[in-house]
């Protein structure tokens, strides 16, 4: 779970009440400090977080490992085993599924109306034009830490070693830094498979590059988690309390 859903979730049970059904895709390969953080939102919430799970991979490393393959321009199959399946599994006609994207990424939410035109979603973030920034806002005004991997200096609190993290090379000098153990498992698997994440450029031309080419070196960019909470997220976050 990260900071947006956890935002967009409290904001629903603030509109539907009880009748709010909460689910978490357990992946198998997040950071534990994810366990912490769904019981503190389970305390904001005031409800019980259901964990959802794959049948078949116990976690996204066994899913590439058994499909041969990390990432392509489909998408990477673990979105699909151990998010999409699980999820769906527990779907049913009419229901009203609720996304945490924010209102920066209203784009996301096009593309994903346009290949799931049966399905009825809500954005209540984009509705109350909250940010990712916003939501970091909220839950530090309610006493809600972060998830460590934002502390990290990550922007997303997804998977580590996430294969969906294509040609960012200074996300993966992060997952060296903080993750050496699954930095040197995701490079020695793109030895096994003959695939490159990522991409560099190198005289004007995207060139492939291996996870153990990769120069050392601390990642660049701002480390600091960007919280912002003006006068409207402070208002929201007064409300959700």
């Amino acid at each position: 779970m990260w900071s947006g859903s956890a935002v967009a979730t409290k904001l629903s049970i603030e509109k539907y009440g009880d009748s709010v059904e909460i689910y978490y895709n357990d992946t198998g390969s997040e950071n534990d400090d994810n366990v912490r953080f769904i019981a503190d939102c389970e305390n904001w919430f005031g409800k019980k977080v259901n964990i959802l799970k794959s049948e078949r991979f116990k976690d996204t490393w066994e899913v590439w490992e058994k499909r041969k393959y990390l990432v392509n321009k489909a998408g990477a199959p673990c979105t699909g085993e151990m998010k999409m399946i699980p999820g769906d599994s527990i779907l049913k006609i009419g229901d009203i599924e609720i996304y945490g994207y924010t209102a920066n990424e209203r784009h996301r939410v096009k593309k994903w109306q346009n290949h799931n035109k049966e399905r009825i979603i809500e954005c209540p973030l984009i509705e109350h034009h909250l940010t990712k920034e916003d939501c970091f806002g909220i839950l530090e005004g309610v006493g809600i830490e972060l998830p460590l991997m934002y502390r990290q200096g990550f922007r997303n609190n997804n998977c580590i070693a996430c294969v969906k993290a294509r040609d960012s090379v200074n996300y993966w000098k992060r997952i060296r830094k903080y993750y050496p153990i699954e930095f040197n498992r995701m490079a020695e698997l793109e030895r096994k498979l003959n695939f490159e994440i990522n991409r560099i450029s190198v005289k004007g031309k995207k060139t492939p590059i291996f996870l153990d080419q990769i120069p050392e070196g601390e990642p660049t960019g701002d480390d600091e988690v960007k919280v912002s909470c003006g006068l409207f997220c402070m208002a929201e976050t007064a409300n959700l309390k």
